[in-house]
């Protein structure tokens, strides 16, 4: 989740005000009959989940869709598309993001005084021209978008993806004899500024064109290269400028920043009503897009049909998406255990074109052979939950997702942070990178690489990059290193919108959780000065806990602080530190980073008074008892707005700091109350637009429901511990290497109804802790659960020896 600005002054009045707003009216086509994977790409789609519903590939470099009036791209209950984007994130939180090259379909008359007067320069700006549509017809498929415009005459729109092209196809209304399509290259998603762009009509049939925009809350720029082919000649074809309109022309042409931009093309409809489109775009060369659509594009030496391409794009997802079968639930329930499926496997993206070359951190062109480069990644969302998931489902995918973070540092000077295309954006803070490739590494997925990652990983946590370089890394380091925390500093300089230092306390609860996550990895590897430095140093959660810290509304007393640079206590002038205040604490309180210490849950539990009394703080986080006696509580009790970050004391289901709270009750010994919890926690994923907690931050807000729904949690970074809970579903099947299958069998658990673990067995093999390890997941086989309809409070799961104690050399 990153900071919208416009949304971070929410406060609980107006969070009741949007409690009491009508949900909204929604129409979507139901589930296919037989369809045993159904996916509804609408979902998250409104209220700040900020997925787009168009279509893509598994991990695709190129997906197309709408774009309306919102930041993300589309938003369901805009009114107008302004055209169909070309590339897109999901759920990312950031303004700048992605819908270059726009394209519309219209009809109407083309030249001085017409319907597009190009005598006026303001003509061809897409929030003039968009068009209106209705959902009644609307489609969101995985790899297949349809929509009916409303304007000119009536057009249908539909779009489907490959992993490197993709395809579109305009059918206009009966009787329509010319139909234009325009390519805007100047315009994007709102607010994702496009400061240049060139375009040139090829041929009677194709164009391409470069737009370089600056992306990702102010972020860097960088250069995304298209061709699109028609499959019909162009019978007309124009420029639009900052001047207006140049029929006949085709360029090249070239503007600048927020310079009107773009080509209409004109085709004569008396042999069919539909233009079909297929594009490619490149981040490394216009000849990388050509290379892209002739790999994936075409089909005999031929344009691929649009419904070849469907069929093509839609038997990849069935593939990916059959890799894991749920028995049980109702339609809605099935949808969105896939939809949230679906949604994890759309990032990191794809980065290198079919022939193998990418553009790295160096702006220098490079070429993997014999596996994938990605790119974009979120890793302070997705180290959580999603970076596991991976894993766990696609470890070749995870293996090269490995190697393309180390090609970053190898290219880029340093590790990422949130590496978007081929630039770090230094958005967010903490140390993101040494969870999410510890956890990696202990998944086997650096096989042959330990060295190389751990010195990467080391050099991260011992210094900070050269000021000449973009990365900021962890810019708290000189003061975490000297006096064990990061200080609070709201004015230290950033190299971007975030920096360590301005969240000074929850980057210490950060930088302490990496230091425990490679402490494991140091000590595995052999290097046994640096694992017993790093295993103190997971202790500094806490040297910011302060025992006198007091909420005065609940009377609490202990919590994480900010500190300054001289060591001493932050306080607001004239009222002192509030535990749900905004200073120190990126995006959550106190309240919520509280838990951010799964290295040392004893020694967390002791700082709060003892095991007892960190457990009725669990109690009050969560509101215990009434969402014990009604799950649905949650939407009153919780944090409900998707950027209310403070002034909360609850726990926000919305955003990635409190992800793994749920779990702290079984690492506790209360496990019967992280399935309470979780059974509430699911009621807020629905199939209907606003059916994601929050962004979905590139997968991660879907990987945790799938984890929830699955019956295991990952713990700790670097421990290979998967944490066990009731599942949401009767029976889960899990496809695996080598053609094994994980089973995770829970009979008589039904979604909707809480039952609690009474027992657990691997195989024939009792389960008396409350995890599985990582080999015992890969090994397959099947994961019995016994349910209950009561907890046993002295059962499965509440002795001290069934719970996972603190590596060696962290303090008890």
């Amino acid at each position: 989740m990153i900071r919208h600005p416009r949304f971070t002054s929410l406060r609980p009045v107006l969070r009741l005000a949007l409690l009491a707003c009508m949900p909204l009216a929604v129409h979507y086509p139901a589930a296919a009959a037989g369809d045993t994977t159904p996916v509804n790409t609408f979902i998250g789609t409104q209220d700040e989940g900020n997925t787009f519903p168009g279509a893509s590939a598994p991990f695709g470099m190129i997906q197309v869709g709408p774009i309306a009036g919102h930041y993300a791209g589309y938003r369901y209950s805009d009114k107008l598309i302004r055209g169909f984007g070309h590339s897109f994130l999901s759920g990312a939180g950031c303004w700048e993001q992605g819908g270059q090259l726009s394209v519309l379909p219209v009809t109407g008359t083309i030249g001085p005084g017409g319907d597009f007067d190009t005598a006026r320069k303001d003509t061809f700006d897409h929030q003039r021209y968009a068009a209106g549509y209705t959902h009644a017809d609307e489609v969101g498929q995985a790899g297949y978008y349809k929509v009916k415009l409303t304007s000119y005459g009536g057009i249908t729109a539909e779009a489907t993806a490959l992993t490197r092209a993709a395809a579109e196809r305009y059918t206009y209304a009966s009787g329509t004899t010319t139909g234009h399509v325009l390519l805007n290259v100047a315009q994007a998603n709102e607010r994702h500024s496009v400061i240049g762009s060139e375009v040139r009509v090829i041929d009677d049939r194709s164009v391409e064109g470069k737009i370089v925009t600056r992306s990702f809350c102010g972020g860097a720029k960088y250069t995304t290269w298209f061709r699109m082919v028609f499959d019909q000649p162009i019978k007309a074809r124009g420029v639009w400028d900052d001047r207006g309109g140049w029929p006949g022309a085709s360029g090249p042409s070239q503007q600048g920043e927020a310079k009107p931009h773009g080509v209409w093309l004109t085709f004569d409809l008396k042999n069919g009503q539909a233009v079909t489109a297929v594009s490619a775009i490149s981040h490394v060369d216009a000849q990388g897009a050509r290379i892209n659509l002739n790999a994936e594009g075409m089909a005999d030496g031929r344009l691929m049909t649009f419904d070849a391409m469907k069929a093509k794009a839609q038997a990849n997802w069935q593939r990916e998406l059959k890799s894991v079968r749920i028995e049980g639930g109702s339609t809605d329930e099935r949808t969105v255990f896939y939809t949230a499926l679906y949604h994890a496997l759309l990032q990191p993206l794809t980065g290198n074109d079919a022939d193998g070359r990418y553009r790295g951190y160096d702006d220098a062109i490079h070429t993997a052979k014999g596996w994938t480069y990605y790119e974009f990644f979120s890793l302070w969302d997705t180290y959580r939950a999603q970076n596991q998931l991976l894993a766990l489902l696609r470890p070749e995918r995870a293996s090269d997702i490995a190697t393309s973070v180390l090609k970053i540092r190898e290219h880029g000077g340093w590790l990422p942070r949130w590496g978007y295309a081929n630039f770090e954006t230094n958005i967010m803070t903490g140390d993101p990178v040494t969870p999410f490739l510890v956890d990696l590494w202990r998944f086997g997925a650096l096989k042959g690489r330990e060295a190389e990652a751990y010195a990467a990983l080391r050099e991260n946590a011992f210094g900070i990059p050269a000021h000449g370089i973009r990365p900021q890394g962890r810019s708290g380091n000189p003061n975490y290193l000297k006096q064990g925390f990061v200080q609070y500093d709201s004015s230290f300089v950033s190299k971007g919108m975030d920096t360590d230092p301005h969240h000074g306390a929850s980057a210490t609860l950060e930088y302490a959780l990496a230091d425990g996550a490679l402490a494991e990895m140091a000590k595995a590897l052999g290097h046994a000065d640096d694992a017993q430095v790093l295993s103190q140093r997971a202790l500094n959660w806490r040297k910011i806990w302060d025992a006198n810290a007091v909420d005065q509304a609940s009377g609490q007393r202990g919590f994480p602080r900010p500190r300054l640079a001289d060591g001493s206590w932050f306080a607001d002038v004239g009222s002192g530190f509030d535990p749900r205040g905004d200073h120190g604490f990126h995006e959550g309180t106190a309240w919520q980073y509280q838990w951010l210490a799964q290295q040392d849950v004893p020694g967390l539990a002791a700082a709060m008074g003892g095991a007892q009394q960190a457990l009725g703080r669990l109690d009050q986080f969560f509101d215990y008892e009434a969402v014990r006696a009604d799950p649905n509580a949650v939407r009153k009790s919780w944090v409900v707005g998707p950027y209310s970050y403070y002034a909360q004391f609850r726990y926000n289901p919305n955003n990635e700091p409190d992800l793994h709270a749920p779990w702290m009750y079984t690492l506790m010994g209360q496990p019967w109350k992280t399935t309470t919890v979780l059974r509430g926690a699911e009621t807020l994923f629905t199939n209907g637009p606003g059916g994601v907690t929050g962004n979905d931050d590139l997968g991660t807000m879907s990987a945790w429901y799938l984890f929830s729904a699955l019956g295991i949690y990952p713990d700790m970074p670097g421990s290979g511990r998967f944490l066990l809970h009731a599942p949401r579903f009767a029976h889960a099947e899990i496809d695996l290497p080598q053609g094994r299958t994980l089973r995770i069998e829970a009979p008589g658990a039904k979604p909707g109804q809480s039952r609690f673990v009474k027992s657990v067995r691997y195989g024939e093999r009792a389960v008396e802790r409350v995890w599985v390890d990582w080999e015992q997941l890969q090994s397959g086989g099947a994961l019995k659960y016994q349910l209950a309809p009561q907890p046993d409070t002295k059962g499965w799961g509440t002795r001290a020896r069934d719970l996972p104690r603190p590596p060696a050399g962290i303090a008890p």
